[in-house]
């Protein structure tokens, strides 16, 4: 997990925002899992996880639900109008493209968010969550299921090469 989250935070360093959204985007997924009796995603845990770690920074205009419907519309039918939100899109700004943080802003039915900051408040959450569940057995036994990258490799398959499985 921590890999994950290293590797989010250099690409967001080296302005790769879409490749640190996706990821980022996919967080409340993996964390839901992980601290669930069946070590399986939902929609529910997606939703609760985000509710309780992220959406507490976003006042009130950024949910759980708010978050999975972009995440849905996006990671299954690659657009951003949602049809189950309340936003008929979100937006996020880079922070280069302009002087100032565009952050939070609503105008009409779209909610604008800078992409960095949105990634950087979904690993604060993760970080707070490994906090408090890291040790636990549940975690753990899921951990254990969970892909992850082999820096030496996996014997006997791949040695000397790093992995990711």
């Amino acid at each position: 997990m921590r890999d994950l989250l290293f590797q989010i935070k250099k690409g967001i360093l080296s302005n790769l925002y879409y490749l640190s959204l996706f990821a980022a985007l996919a967080l409340p997924d993996i964390c839901g899992a992980l601290d669930s009796e069946d070590g399986q995603a939902s929609k529910e845990n997606y939703i609760k996880w985000f509710d309780k770690y992220v959406a507490p920074s976003y006042q009130g205009y950024l949910s759980g639900e708010d978050c999975y419907s972009f995440r849905c519309a996006l990671f299954r039918q690659v657009n951003i109008v949602q049809a189950k939100s309340r936003y008929k899109k979100i937006l996020f700004v880079e922070p280069q493209t302009i002087d100032s943080v565009f952050h939070g802003h609503i105008i009409e039915d779209v909610l604008s968010i800078d992409v960095r900051v949105f990634c950087q408040d979904i690993i604060r959450g993760v970080e707070k969550w490994l906090q408090e569940k890291e040790n636990t057995e549940l975690y753990k036994k899921n951990m254990a299921k969970f892909v992850r990258r082999y820096p030496e490799g996996l014997p006997p398959y791949v040695v000397g090469a790093p992995v990711i499985g």
